[in-house]
């Protein structure tokens, strides 16, 4: 099987939106690279961020394996339509609790410097122990259009473009906080949440307005 330029860029295109918006919210894992940037310095902050990357990928599979049963088994029914409801409903949760989290009291701040290896799987843990991000993943997919099956080549470039979208936030994330260290406090991440939380919930009432006019 050979692949198609134009689906595999599209493909790309999307994995990088994916991988940036399901790093974004800031949970346990998210404050656990900050605060290791603050204390222990910029790279082990992002290699806490790369456990995450792993955790994520490992989720996003899942999540597509999921939704191309769901799309073989209900392909051209009426009941997709109250699948993308119910979606659009939990995307809309998920941007409420983003919204009143507070990940700063959540996230321990760890002790002693440790290995960049240690840090990577410890961020890969506190990651993997949220099995919720599945959710993120499946509504993520179907609103950027991400799952076509008939284009399964493509995957691992989408899937390397999901990872690629999510180092790049650790990376940019963890730089941005090395350079005001000396100024920011992690009270600031509660209104960075907010403001994801709101962008979510808009995006999830637009998705479900949207899904509910076609029906």
């Amino acid at each position: 099987m050979l692949l198609h330029p134009i689906n595999t860029l599209a493909l790309v295109a999307k994995g990088l939106i994916v991988g940036l918006i399901a790093s974004a919210p800031m949970g346990p894992v998210g404050v656990l690279a900050v605060r290791r940037t603050l204390n222990k310095g910029r790279w082990y902050g992002f290699v806490t961020g790369l456990g995450s990357v792993v955790s994520d990928i490992l989720y996003a599979l899942i999540a597509a394996v999921g939704m191309h049963a769901v799309i073989e088994f209900y392909s051209n029914s009426p009941a997709v339509d109250y699948i993308k409801l119910g979606g659009s409903v939990m995307l809309f949760l998920f941007g409420l609790y983003t919204y009143k989290a507070r990940p700063h009291e959540m996230a321990a701040p760890g002790h002693g410097r440790g290995t960049l290896l240690s840090n990577l799987l410890t961020g890969f843990l506190v990651a993997i122990s949220n099995p919720l991000i599945i959710v993120l993943f499946i509504v993520l997919f179907d609103s950027v259009g991400f799952v076509e099956p008939e284009y399964e080549l493509e995957y691992i470039f989408g899937f390397a473009a999901i990872a690629a979208g999510a180092i790049l936030w650790w990376f940019t994330l963890s730089g941005a906080i090395d350079r005001v260290r000396a100024r920011f406090r992690l009270s600031s991440v509660v209104r960075l949440n907010k403001a994801i939380g709101i962008v979510v919930m808009l995006a999830a009432v637009a998705s479900f307005a949207y899904t509910l006019y076609n029906i």
